[in-house]
């Protein structure tokens, strides 16, 4: 089991340094991972190469990477850079992002989910494991005309943001887990790790749960962000159909707040529902004093294992 952290990089003219810093501060605490989800303000996997090469006694990723917009081979390179760069603690994690914001964003339509990231899959699976590819599908045509491979960069582990079925089946085919946001303990196990068993044939596949929570004494201040803060993903089909999946009503319902026990209970409940990793979100909601309360939480269960 690997517990990490999703570090939040403020709109600021140091964000490298300072996620370094925070990465440095996690690896202080023995938390195993540090991830890093894709902004417009900068780029995760180019960031994740940075924090993990300055930072070497803790794993990074890409929590995660939009793939509409991006070609396969494009990230392929990104990410064959990053491992190289980290000396092989780089997990790729990418999602195939929500309707309402590709298609007004990056002008392109937000269909056939499912066959795209089929497709898309099986570039970088070309690119990781044999230096290149020569495919042409239903919704992109990838070529290598030279070798695509870069030095250093072998082993990538592929995980997906996939919610529903047809993403799960997929996943679990082609990719080596899922990394999920708002599938609680009861869509773990009733939903997400069945479908991904199946599809992957028995064979072990990565549940990496992140979950958003924070150790603080003022729990009704946090759930009170919390419900401005997650109103978007209840808008969202895929995000509102896991999200009942787990017996809840809105996506606010899956955020954890209170003290040591209570935070480390709910965890608990994770991984008895199948997650295999866990990485904790949203650790900025409050102020820093709750920030460092759970950072230190994670350290000792990291600890503890």
């Amino acid at each position: 089991m690997s517990i990490g952290l999703v570090l939040t990089a403020a709109p600021s003219a140091t964000v490298v340094d300072d996620l370094v810093r925070d990465a440095r501060a996690a690896a202080a605490l023995r938390i195993h991972s540090a991830w890093i989800s894709q902004q417009f303000a900068h780029d995760a996997i180019g960031l994740a190469a940075l924090v993990g090469r300055e930072v070497p006694e803790i794993a990074v990723g890409t929590s995660v990477v939009p793939i509409y917009g991006r070609h396969p081979l494009n990230v392929a390179t990104q990410a064959q850079t990053a491992q190289a760069a980290t000396r092989g603690r780089f997990t790729l994690g990418i999602g195939l992002g929500a309707k309402s914001f590709v298609e007004p964003v990056f002008g392109v339509p937000h269909k056939n989910t499912a066959t795209y990231l089929r497709e898309y899959l099986t570039v970088l699976r070309g690119v990781f494991d044999t230096g290149s590819v020569d495919f042409a599908g239903e919704t992109l045509t990838a070529r290598t005309p030279l070798p695509a491979t870069v030095p250093g960069s072998a082993d990538i582990e592929i995980l997906v943001g996939a919610l529903s079925p047809r993403a799960l089946a997929v996943t679990g085919e082609l990719a080596d887990g899922t990394l999920t946001f708002l599938a609680g303990p009861r869509a773990l196990s009733e939903v997400i790790v069945p479908a991904l068993t199946r599809a992957a044939g028995g064979a072990p596949r990565k549940v990496v749960a992140a979950v958003s929570a924070v150790v603080t004494d003022d729990v009704a201040r946090a759930r009170e962000i919390a419900e401005q803060r997650f109103a978007f993903y209840d808008t969202i089909p895929s995000y509102s159909r896991i999200i009942e999946s787990n017996g809840s009503t809105k996506a606010a319902d899956l955020f954890v707040a209170g003290d040591e026990d209570t935070v480390a209970a709910e965890l608990r409940r994770y991984l008895d529902a199948g997650a295999t990793d866990l990485v904790l979100a949203q650790t900025d909601l409050l102020d820093d004093a709750d920030r460092d309360r759970t950072w230190r939480l994670l350290g000792s269960l990291a600890k503890a294992g």
